[in-house]
């Protein structure tokens, strides 16, 4: 089992980083958007890894802290929601997001999420409230500033095809979306559109 990756980050985008370690290998890993943001500006990291082994892929998803791995496990645990549902979960809400979510039984804001019905949104949480401990005064990750708009515009709409969103679709949801703030941040581009969508 791998544990963790450190290594150089040989490239990144809103949903995969390949981190190249000392031996010269490249792994990629899956990741969430908080997770993005935060690596956004480094140059190297060190990954907490989850390891997905099927017959066709080893699949291999990367998390920053403890925390947001123990969710995404949490959620894969529970009937129906796959890696790419958990990720797509963490990636519109963070795990103290998340944790809030689930202990105050928010039903709606998990039905806001693509792909999460009301079937699946009250599956999780009533699998998971007696195992999620009510979020304390966390921290969340910082967003961070955004380059120029068409940089920032051409990640998120990156993303959301990477996630399964129709390109014509997001492109148009994000055009709004920019117009009205053009200072928006990648994250929260991707977030609101995800919502939208």
């Amino acid at each position: 089992m791998i544990e963790s990756i450190t290594g150089r980050i040989a490239s990144l985008n809103p949903a995969t980083v390949c981190i190249e370690t000392a031996g010269g290998v490249g792994y990629l890993l899956n990741i969430t958007l908080p997770t993005f943001t935060a690596l956004e500006r480094a140059t190297e990291a060190r990954l907490l890894v989850h390891e997905s082994i099927r017959d066709d892929a080893w699949v291999l998803y990367g998390f920053l802290d403890e925390a947001e791995r123990e969710m995404f496990r949490a959620l894969i645990g529970v009937s129906g929601v796959g890696a790419a549902s958990a990720r797509m979960i963490l990636s519109a809400l963070n795990a103290t997001e998340l944790a809030a979510v689930i202990t105050t039984s928010d039903t709606r804001r998990l039905k806001a999420i693509k792909g999460i019905g009301a079937k699946t949104a009250d599956r999780i949480i009533v699998d998971l409230r007696d195992k999620i401990k009510a979020p304390g005064a966390g921290a969340v990750l910082p967003g961070v500033a955004a380059g120029p708009v068409s940089a920032a515009f051409d990640e998120a709409l990156e993303a959301l095809v990477i996630l399964g969103f129709p390109r014509p679709a997001s492109r148009k949801v994000l055009e709004r979306l920019f117009d009205a703030n053009p200072a928006l941040t990648i994250e929260s581009a991707i977030k609101q559109a995800m919502t939208a969508l």
